[in-house]
């Protein structure tokens, strides 16, 4: 069995889904500038401890806490049943799923639906978060196939940490401060810039490094055989190990 020999099931992407990814992003990041702008952008942690946070190991606690600061920033302009951004839908996903958010966003009379993928990278420690995992290959692959419109979207939140004395508790509070974000469609980021690491289950796709990632157009298709390539030319992975994942995930037709 070859790759050339399996019949496959060709996703095609609406004619307008360019466009709607970059709807999407542009109103997430206008919406996290609102929320910079106004100085809605710290995670302030009170706690008893005299001389503050272990700023050396704050990275540890700080991705489920900026996951949960961007959740709510979303959830507050979903509240405003007028928002200009036209969010109507947010929904936190469980731990171990895909995305960490589901946002919905009306555009005329379409609803566009991005699953957000939240990554937290330490704007003070070198190489922090710099290549992250993004999703198992099966898992991704399985989703453009299922829906050929599947809009996943990383969303890097860089921030800094520092302690700040409380005048009231005369205690000392850690402080998370949102310093940047940039918001990418997985499926327009560059070959180049495109890793696949076999080590895990059937693989993860990650992020080479995720603070400088550049873009490159491609359709539903082409990115389907772009995370073919990367899984093939592992040296963990065969033909006989692709085949049976796409026999077991509805990718082919024989």
């Amino acid at each position: 069995m070859k790759y050339t020999d399996m019949i496959f099931k060709v996703p095609v992407e609406s004619k307008t889904y360019k466009e709607d990814s970059f709807f999407v992003i542009k109103q997430m990041t206008a919406i996290l500038d609102e929320r910079k702008n106004a100085g809605d952008n710290k995670i302030i942690i009170n706690t008893n401890l005299k001389l503050g946070l272990p700023l050396e190991n704050i990275n540890k606690i700080a991705g489920p806490m900026i996951e949960a600061w961007a959740g709510e920033v979303f959830a507050g302009i979903r509240d405003d049943l007028d928002n200009q951004y036209h969010l109507i839908n947010v929904e936190a996903q469980e731990r171990l799923g895909m995305a960490d958010i589901v946002l919905q966003f009306k555009k005329g009379e379409t609803v566009l639906t991005g699953s957000v993928d939240v990554k937290a990278t330490a704007n003070d420690i070198p190489n922090s978060g710099k290549g992250p995992n993004i999703t198992s290959f099966s898992r991704i692959r399985t989703a453009y196939v299922t829906d050929p419109d599947y809009m996943f979207i990383i969303l890097s939140i860089k921030h800094r940490v520092y302690s700040e004395r409380n005048k009231e508790t005369g205690l000392v509070d850690g402080i998370m401060e949102v310093v940047d974000y940039n918001a990418y469609d997985l499926k327009f980021i560059s070959d180049a810039d495109i890793n696949y690491n076999p080590a895990l289950g059937t693989g993860q796709i990650q992020i080479k490094d995720i603070h400088y990632v550049t873009y490159q157009y491609r359709t539903t298709w082409e990115m389907c055989q772009l995370l073919d390539n990367k899984y093939l030319h592992s040296s963990r992975r065969t033909i006989d190990d692709f085949y049976r994942e796409a026999r077991r995930n509805g990718w082919i037709k024989n």
